[in-house]
């Protein structure tokens, strides 16, 4: 008989882990698995990008809103949520860029971070960790600092020599880097409006991209089909009003389009302590075997 896989995403902010991986936890969740999400800030810095929440009562309490976004998402997606309790660190904007606040997430000393990441670990005891690479996904100083923080953790929480007073030591088996933004997976997108006869509103963002940039869709070597999720991970996103337009770009593809031209969620495995052949279809390929009851 298998135990309960336990898999742990840690994210920059709320709704990051909705916009990434989250029909992948919901379809673990479904399994019987258990899924822990950690939000590494709380958000506070973030711009309304939802024209219906523009209000000033909104924006005098963007902190505790935020919070209550984080749990209702939490609740669709059937995942445990933990805040490892640090100040966003906002998205730098100018030319010069002006300094990042003082005490924010990404200025917090890496070894203070990783150990409040590591006690965390050691006490939820995951099998798989999923977290940024190393460009943050997008060069958000927070997404840069997760994987750093997310990454050292990883190495040290096994490890009774770092951290003692974090708990017993756990290893993680496997840490993977999401990939959720593929220029491949956008021109399909795109293509697949513009011949149904529609405007696609992915033109522009398809415009922007350096074509001479490798796709990171060459970085995936796990596809874990999902789409059974997809409205589930929608709900979630729509929580985070806030945050998330449900008038936007986001929503404009019919659910049934995206199911039938794109299944899948992708990750690339970073570390692994299994045997584990790539490419792979399963976050817990080479666990499910191996960790039993």
């Amino acid at each position: 008989m298998v135990e309960k896989l336990r898999l742990m995403a840690v994210h920059a902010h709320p709704d990051d882990e909705s916009s990434k991986g989250a029909a992948t936890m919901a379809r673990y969740v479904s399994e019987g698995h258990e899924v822990m999400v950690v939000t590494c800030t709380g958000g506070e810095a973030g711009s309304i990008l939802n024209p219906a929440m523009d209000r000033p009562e909104v924006l005098e309490n963007m902190a505790e809103i935020r919070r209550d976004e984080m749990a209702k998402a939490a609740e669709i997606l059937g995942i445990q949520h933990r805040w490892l309790g640090f100040v966003d660190s906002g998205l730098p904007e100018g030319d010069p860029l002006p300094p990042l606040p003082e005490g924010c997430f990404a200025l917090v000393p890496l070894e203070e971070s990783a150990e409040k990441l590591v006690e965390v670990i050691r006490e939820f005891r995951p099998h798989v960790v999923v977290t940024y690479d190393e460009n943050g996904g997008y060069p958000h100083p927070d997404h840069i600092r997760t994987h750093e923080v997310s990454v050292a953790a990883f190495d040290a929480a096994g490890d009774p020599e770092r951290f003692p007073e974090a708990g017993e030591p756990w290893q993680p088996l496997k840490l993977y880097y999401s990939h959720g933004f593929s220029r491949a997976k956008m021109t399909a997108f795109h293509n697949a409006i513009i011949e149904s006869g529609q405007e696609s509103p992915y033109t522009e963002w398809i415009a922007k991209w350096d074509l001479n940039t490798p796709d990171v869709l060459e970085r995936v070597t796990t596809r874990v089909e999902c789409a059974e999720f997809f409205p589930q991970r929608d709900a979630a996103l729509k929580a985070h009003a806030t945050q998330i337009d449900p008038e936007s770009r986001w929503f404009f593809m019919p659910l049934e389009m995206q199911q039938k031209l794109w299944s899948t969620e992708e990750y690339e495995l970073a570390r692994s302590l299994v045997d584990s052949t790539v490419p792979e279809d399963d976050l817990f390929a080479g666990l499910r075997e191996r960790v039993s009851a």
